[in-house]
Parts: C-alpha cells; sequence; structure tokens
C-alpha cells in the first residue's frame, strides 16, 4: 500500500510542468492571468450583468416605462416595519402622500410616506404585460408590487414616469448605441490600419494624411452641426442610424493609428519576412500572421473604448442630440437635469448618473484586467 502511494501522480505537479512544457493554449494563458485581477473580474461581472439587464429590460424593470403615476415623487424605501414600528418578514414601501407641510424653496406640498397603505414586495410578480425579446408574452416581472400596486424605488420624473425602469429600459438603447458605434469603429480602423502599416510607402503617407485630417476635426461642433441637419419629424430610427454613423465615422481614425503602428513592428518580423519570401499573397500575411498578433491589442481598445462612447451619447442626448422619444437612453433621461432648481428639489432624478458610472467603471476594469492579461511581460 506504501508503494501504490509513493507512485500516485501529483495533480499539482502535472499542472506545473504542463505549463512548463508549453501544452497550455493562448487563451487559456490570458484566463489564467486575468482570473488573478479583482477589478477585472469585476468588471467582467458588472459587464454581464449590464448585457443581461439590456437585453430582458421589460422582465427587470418593475413597472412600465411610460405609465404615469404623480409627478416628482420621492424614491420609495424598502422597508421590514409596519406603522407601528416592529419588524416583519414581509418587505414593503409605503405609497407617498401630500403633507401640510410645504417646501421652501417649491413652495408645493412635501411628499412623505403614507403608512397605513403598504404595498407588500415580491419577486416574479404580475405587472404589466410586454413581450419577452419580443416573442413571448407575459406578465412576470423580477421584483415588484405583489398586489401590482406601482412602486418607484428611485422615484418619478416630471411626467410621473418610474425612473428606475426608464434606466433599465435606457440601458438598452445606450449599450446598444455605444456596441454598434466601437463595431463600425474596431472594423474601420483595423482593417486601415493593416493596411496602412503593411503596405507603408506612398499609400501609407497619403492615409495617414486623411486620419490627421479626421482626428484634427473639432467633434463636439461638428456632432451638433450634423445632427441638427436631422428634421425633428424623421422616423427615431432614421435619428438614431445618423447618431451611430456620424459617431463611427469620427471615432475610426484613433484606432487605426494604434493599429498601423502594431502592424509597422509585426511587417518586419523574421516569419512575416519568411512568408513573403516562400511567395504567400499580401492577403494570406495580413489576416494569417499580421491579424492574429493585433487582435489582443484590438480587443482591449475595444473594452476601453466602449465607456468613452457611453459618455459621449449620453452627453448628446443631456444636450438633446442624441435620442429622440419614445426611445429612452441615460442621456435623454438627464435632460430633466438641465436646472440646478430642479436638482436641488428632486436630486432623485440624477439616477442615471449611476447607471453611467457603473458602465464606465465596468467595462474600464474589464479593459484594464484584459491589458494586463494579454501584455507577455
Amino acid at each position: 500500500m506504501a508503494a501504490l502511494e509513493e507512485i500516485r501522480p501529483d495533480p499539482v505537479a502535472e499542472e506545473t510542468v504542463t505549463r512548463a512544457s508549453g501544452n497550455e493554449s493562448y487563451s487559456a494563458l490570458v484566463w489564467r492571468r486575468f482570473r488573478r485581477s479583482l477589478t477585472g473580474i469585476i468588471g467582467l461581472g458588472l459587464v454581464a450583468l449590464l448585457v443581461v439587464t439590456a437585453l430582458f429590460a421589460e422582465f427587470f424593470s418593475p413597472m412600465n416605462p411610460m405609465a404615469t403615476d404623480a409627478s416628482f415623487s420621492p424614491p420609495q424605501t424598502v422597508s421590514f416595519r409596519d406603522k407601528d414600528g416592529r419588524l416583519s418578514i414581509s418587505p414593503r414601501v409605503y405609497a407617498n402622500a401630500e403633507t401640510e407641510e410645504l417646501d421652501p424653496v417649491t413652495f408645493q406640498p412635501i411628499v412623505g410616506p403614507d403608512y397605513d397603505n403598504p404595498r407588500y414586495l415580491g419577486f416574479f410578480v404580475r405587472g404589466s404585460e410586454y413581450r419577452l425579446l419580443g416573442l413571448v408574452p407575459t406578465d412576470r416581472h423580477f421584483f415588484g408590487s405583489i398586489d401590482g400596486e406601482p412602486v418607484h424605488f428611485l422615484g418619478t420624473d416630471k411626467f410621473g414616469r418610474d425612473v428606475l425602469s426608464r434606466a433599465i429600459h435606457g440601458s438598452r438603447v445606450s449599450l446598444a448605441i455605444a456596441l454598434s458605434v466601437v463595431l463600425i469603429v474596431t472594423v474601420v480602423g483595423t482593417t486601415v490600419g493593416l493596411a496602412s502599416g503593411y503596405f507603408g510607402g506612398v499609400a501609407d503617407a497619403w492615409i495617414q494624411r486623411f486620419v490627421e485630417i479626421v482626428l484634427a476635426f473639432p467633434q463636439l461642433p461638428l456632432y451638433l452641426a450634423l445632427t441638427s441637419l436631422i428634421p425633428v419629424t424623421a422616423p427615431t430610427h432614421v435619428f438614431l442610424t445618423f447618431v451611430v454613423v456620424v459617431m463611427s465615422a469620427l471615432g475610426w481614425a484613433q484606432m487605426s493609428r494604434e493599429v498601423r503602428g502594431k502592424t509597422l513592428a509585426l511587417a518586419r518580423i523574421d516569419y512575416v519576412r519568411a512568408a513573403i519570401a516562400v511567395g504567400a499573397t499580401d492577403r494570406r500575411i495580413i489576416f494569417q500572421h499580421i491579424l492574429p498578433n493585433v487582435m489582443s491589442h484590438v480587443i482591449v481598445a475595444v473594452t476601453l473604448h466602449i465607456p468613452s462612447v457611453v459618455l459621449l451619447e449620453s452627453f448628446l442626448g443631456f444636450l438633446g442630440f442624441a435620442v429622440k422619444p419614445p426611445l429612452i437612453s441615460w442621456g435623454l433621461m438627464l435632460q430633466d437635469t438641465a436646472t440646478y432648481s430642479v436638482i436641488g428639489s428632486y436630486p432623485w432624478i440624477l439616477a442615471p448618473v449611476g447607471f453611467v458610472l457603473v458602465t464606465v467603471f465596468a467595462f474600464n476594469a474589464l479593459g484594464d484586467g484584459l491589458r494586463d492579461a494579454v501584455d507577455p511581460y
């Protein structure tokens, strides 16, 4: 028995030998390095949560984002106590009701909780009807009021619409714009950068002069000028498509510059010269030898470029040049915060800022983790 125990393989030793012998794939190496980064894992989890929430926005929204209630109703706090202060296992919120006191700024009645009207909460409750992914009709929501009464965890806006539900639905439009722009920017920028860096010479000189012209444009005045060309009566999808095209047309140049710099270095490596010597075509060299070595940088650049597009869309939406109703985006929701008096009296309408901050942090943390993981040094 002792002899059998002596020859039993050690799994730790086998893993060490496997890593040392170089049998681990590149993706496995990247994942092993990436999972050591706590911020990278947190960013990956938040990005996954944002994507799932955006895809199933109707399910995660406690209310219909277009349903109206009392305007500028304050957030309702989840409580485990009844009106007498005794603890209870049933979570609830209390409906808002006007009191006799007046706000010293707006001179409107102050709204407070109505302890005689509790609304009990639960998961997978029935609410407004919708089609899951546009296909399956259902009325189930992830959380909300058991009896179907309106609940406002982040309050309501000036039209009485639930801020939380609108913010969840707004994530779908904001992320869709960001992903669409980044996809176009990545494809165009990578293609132009590969061609410019590989062929060089006169072609590279002309391409780089054009890239410099694009980079020299003052982006904000150009955004405002171009988006103002579309009439207000234009269909929503036309306006949205135009915004994506304009953002992409001004965003691909920086990506092409970065890819060109990587391609210039890779085009002079020995295995590329060997491929040229044996008669490999330019297309094969670019897509089989150079592009795979550039993709690690492109992936990191994509994760770091998405937050900038989200911030840009929020800024343009705040100015009224990104998304038009009935679509919902975080930038469009922030139009209600245009005056200091509104922010001072109803601070909960700044809730979309929190969603933007979480999104920017998530993609930046994911990008930093990927950058450390793909760096061989």
